[in-house]
């Protein structure tokens, strides 16, 4: 079993990403951390993780900062980052403070599944020791860059859809277009389509509720909340 540890400075985003962890076959969640310093100490809190799903926006200092202190510390634990910092000033950075993976948000479950299976099949590998030819060395350095998530159907923004992501995920029960559209300051109609979208992709739940007119009023609720 391959522990995790999930570091996101927004619980329910940190929440969501567990279930998301949960669902993969092999991985189990060892802890949440929501700041640098509960990082640092999940690092050193049974059962150590193996691998790190690393924010980098964190009230206390970035991820980057808790990668580098990681390594100083000599923890050799592995990292994917996973966060919206999408400069390439960031991204290069993380490449040389040796993270294996960079996962930008948002994302679905299918884009972090795909990075996670990838890494488990380099570990296999890994773990089979031995010494490697050269078509086998170039399979190690590729064996992590598993195909992404699709990427948003055209005419579709990744902004709007985390405005409506993140509004399922901070409301308490389900949720109208309409009170998304009120939320979030788009359209009704504009709510109406990344709803449809996050049902169609398993990332949200569709119930109906009857009025008293008797037409059903669709209401939506973010697929993995606790």
């Amino acid at each position: 079993m391959i522990e995790v540890l999930v570091v996101d400075d927004d619980v329910r985003v940190a929440r969501v990403n567990a279930a998301y962890v949960e669902k993969v076959p092999g991985f189990h969640v060892a802890g949440q951390a929501h700041s640098a310093a509960e990082a640092l100490a999940g690092l050193e809190a049974p059962p150590r993780p193996d691998l790190v799903l690393m924010d980098h926006y964190l009230p206390d200092g970035t991820g980057l900062e808790v990668v580098r202190e990681m390594r100083r510390r000599g923890h050799q634990t592995d990292v994917i980052m996973v966060t919206a910092a999408r400069d390439v000033a960031t991204v290069q950075a993380a490449m040389r403070h040796g993270a294996l993976q960079y996962l930008v948000k948002p994302f679905a479950f299918a884009g972090l599944r795909a990075k996670l299976e990838a890494y488990a099949e380099l570990r296999r590998t890994l773990d089979g020791g031995g010494e490697a030819e050269q078509a086998e060395v170039d399979r190690l350095f590729g064996a992590l860059s598993a195909p992404t998530e699709p990427q948003l159907p055209k005419g579709h923004s990744p902004t709007t859809a985390e405005l409506v992501r993140q509004s399922l995920m901070d409301a308490d029960g389900p949720l109208s277009a309409q009170e998304i559209a009120e939320r979030t300051g788009v359209s009704r109609q504009t709510a109406q389509r990344y709803l449809k979208l996050l049902e169609r992709t398993g990332r949200a739940t569709l119930t109906l509720k009857y009025g008293d007119a008797g037409r059903p009023e669709h209401r939506y609720a973010w697929a993995t909340r606790a």
